[in-house]
């Protein structure tokens, strides 16, 4: 049988098809985790098999199935094309995905996703009747539910004291816990199977993440596996997103703990806290300008801080993002923890510390009952693995050895506690700073991680989301690591009485999933000294279409108002925790867009819940972009609140191309009529030069139909309408080899 022995190494991915789908049947049901984990060429075998096979029934179980970016429209292939050649190099893709994405999936395969990049599957019936609506710590049981029968992942590895040792790497997630389960149904007698696909350039993580061998049935592993791995470039990030990250800053509280997610919001949160921490005169004076003191005095003192990181914070996060990274480089992310509860304890009441262990530890941890008053050998590996003993010491005969001095471990006895001083340790060891369930970023995150010492990277621990997304199952360690934690989400729509719509349109449309954010809201309100902060844009949309984000209801809900807690817009923060409807409102109206607010005071009246004579106060009715863009932008010239705060693997021509092709995508559905007249006059207007290098890119430097002549001057309107025709120079008479027509 496949599993007898489990651990079996293969090189050639047909075998193990073959091995798969002689073991289980032709009944498949293939789960893999979400994003970065998915054993690529695994999964491209199986579904090959499917595409040859209509015998073969194939049902795949999976989240945030990544994909190369190929754009809708003729210019946006146009534009995404040699961006992606570029970026992605290397990289390969799902061949599911591209059928799926083509409308040609086989009626014999089926794909459930429980998470989807944000919008990529709306008005897709096919995607849409498939979506999964589960808690990403309930993954795995609704998985196992639906009939999965063979799993896949994709690992590291590297040579640990001459054995090949195997990770999880980028996705302990759920991984852990779908192996643990399914070796339960494989000891039962049904025939399921575990597939690990090793890849050496996904970095060796460590905590929970490293495993055996034998966890997997078959591990795919040779040179065609080390292949490149999917890279996102960074979002870029929008004046009001570094305005919101700005308000979130102020809520963060040094010695704490923080739980932030991917995207612009997010490095605009930690573009915040390293500006507190590395201009911090710079940040308080903007933070006065902005009236964000003022306003929030009460919260910010209690719950909050604005002074530099003394202290550090700790990452608790189910994705380790690359926003993370930043913040260790900028020695922000400093603050460790342990996988001890007498530890926890005493490095919280300020007893002990990561870098300096007392004399008095042992007496502390006697007090705690951590220790029994006759060391066990248990005790003496406790207290070696933390490093509160020295290195080199032996337990032998209930004394503890040092070289040729033997030390009593009766410790019921004062001089022997005196003496036992003499082996204490310099530093506490197996401390890490950030734990995540799993990691998805740029090439320069991978490249990071990659480049670090072991003991280095060891800071930086992978575990399951049944342990990062939650409590249970170690409420009290658990607790005194997480101390003064700020889960930190997004929302998409926020009704006036704080419920959040995340995952999901009023229509029933899902736009991504709910993912683990249900679990952190839950987590913000059991802990005492928590506090969940939601993230909404004020608006979305321009012209015609632009629309309110803060509503008066809303026909879905993902987190309900009676969970609510703090809410953030980028034009300030609403505290609703404990207070009653009528308060809540008010703090929501008071962060919302002021070109809405009376609309939303009108409702809220004719509903009865607030009082008739109630007037928005004077300080928050110019809520309008233009506020936040006299605050912030001449910052900029100190490169403070810049595009992309930590880099990016795009070029400037793809910054400048590609953000006037959003923004003229905009503006089409915001304003038609200003785009037809704008295109229409650029057809009396020569080509800049400025533009060339874009025509070119684009292959509309010398176009050859009347479709292409159109789309170029599309092109010259949208760097135009987006003020990225810098330095440009008309020319009358084009160069040669550059002959630019009308």
């Amino acid at each position: 049988m496949l599993n007898e022995k489990p651990g079996m190494v293969y090189n050639d991915v047909r075998k193990c098809v073959d091995e798969v789908i002689n073991y289980v049947g032709k009944e498949i049901t293939f789960s893999m985790t979400l994003a970065l984990g998915k054993p690529v060429l695994f999964t491209n075998e199986l579904y090959r098999r499917a595409k040859e096979d209509p015998e073969i029934s194939l049902k795949i179980i999976t989240a945030l199935s990544l994909e190369k970016p190929k754009g809708n429209s003729e210019l946006e292939k146009r534009f995404l094309q040699p961006l992606s050649d570029r970026v992605f190099a290397g990289v390969p893709e799902f061949d599911y995905m591209l059928d799926f994405r083509g409308g040609t999936l086989p009626k014999n395969v089926e794909i459930f996703e429980f998470y989807s990049k944000a919008g990529s599957n709306l008005n897709n019936p096919l995607a849409q009747q498939n979506h999964l609506s589960s808690h990403y710590t309930h993954v795995v049981r609704d998985a196992l539910a639906l009939g999965t029968n063979v799993f896949g992942e994709l690992i590291g590895y590297q040579s640990i004291n001459g054995k090949t040792t195997y990770s999880m790497a980028c996705n302990p997630d759920i991984c852990l816990e779908t192996i643990r389960k399914m070796k339960v149904i494989q000891a039962k007698g049904e025939k399921v199977v575990i597939i690990g696909e090793a890849n050496n350039k996904l970095p060796f993580m460590y905590g929970d993440a490293v495993v055996e061998a034998e966890n997997y049935d078959i591990i795919l592993q040779g040179p065609q596996y080390d292949y490149e791995l999917f890279c996102p470039p960074k979002d870029s990030v929008a004046l009001s997103d570094h305005m919101i990250g700005l308000n979130v800053s102020t809520l963060i509280k040094d010695g704490g703990t923080l739980q932030v997610g991917i995207g612009a919001l997010g490095d605009a949160i930690v573009s915040g806290l390293i500006m507190r921490n590395e201009h911090n005169d710079l940040y308080e004076e903007i933070l006065s300008k902005a009236g964000l003191i003022k306003r929030y005095e009460k919260l910010i003192t209690q719950w909050g801080d604005t002074g530099v990181f003394k202290k550090g914070l700790y990452g608790s996060s189910e994705m380790f993002v690359d926003a993370f990274m930043q913040m260790y480089k900028s020695n922000i992310l400093k603050r460790k923890v342990f996988d001890s509860i007498p530890l926890m304890k005493l490095i919280n009441e300020e007893k002990l510390s990561a870098d300096n262990i007392p004399l008095d530890i042992i007496d502390q941890l006697l007090e705690l009952k951590a220790l029994h008053t006759k060391l066990s050998a248990k005790d003496f590996a406790f207290l070696s693995e933390y490093g509160i003993l020295k290195k080199g010491l032996r337990y032998e005969n209930r004394s503890i050895i040092d070289g040729e001095i033997s030390y009593s471990v009766d410790l019921s006895q004062e001089e022997n506690r005196q003496e036992i001083r003499k082996l204490l340790g310099g530093k506490l060891l197996k401390g890490f700073v950030v734990q995540g369930a799993f990691f998805l970023g740029p090439k320069a995150f991978y490249q990071a991680l990659n480049e670090m010492s072991e003991e280095e990277r060891q800071l930086f621990v992978m575990s399951a989301v049944e342990k990062v997304n939650q409590l249970y199952g170690g409420e009290e360690l658990r607790t005194l690591q997480r101390k003064d934690a700020r889960f930190v989400n997004t929302g998409m729509v926020a009704s006036v009485l704080g419920a959040i719509a995340s995952d999901q349109l009023e229509n029933g449309q899902v736009v991504s999933g709910i993912g683990g954010q249900y679990n952190f809201v839950a987590m913000g309100h059991a802990l005492a000294d928590a506090r969940v902060i939601m993230m909404v844009k004020s608006t979305k949309g321009s012209g015609k279409r632009l629309k309110s984000n803060i509503v008066f209801s809303y026909g879905h809900c993902s987190i309900p108002k009676h969970l609510r807690d703090i809410i953030v817009t980028e034009y300030g923060i609403a505290d609703l925790r404990s207070k009653p409807e009528k308060q809540v409102i008010i703090e929501m109206i008071n962060i919302a867009d002021s070109r809405f607010q009376k609309q939303l005071l009108d409702q809220a009246k004719k509903a009865g819940k607030l009082p008739l004579d109630y007037e928005i106060p004077e300080d928050y009715r110019n809520n309008l972009p233009q506020k936040i863009s006299d605050l912030l932008k001449p910052y900029q010239s100190q490169s403070l609140f810049q595009q992309f705060p930590f880099g990016t693997d795009l070029t400037a021509d793809d910054v400048a191309l590609g953000g006037s092709l959003k923004a003229l995508k905009g503006l089409a559905k915001g304003n038609p009529l200003k785009m037809a007249i704008g295109l229409l006059l650029e057809f009396f207007k020569p080509i800049p030069k400025s533009t060339y290098s874009h025509m070119e890119r684009m292959k509309l430097l010398n176009p050859s139909s009347l479709q292409e002549k159109i789309m170029r001057k599309t092109v010259v309107f949208a760097l135009r309408n987006n003020n990225a025709l810098q330095n440009s120079i008309v020319l009358s008479t084009p160069a040669p080899n550059h002959v630019i027509n009308k």
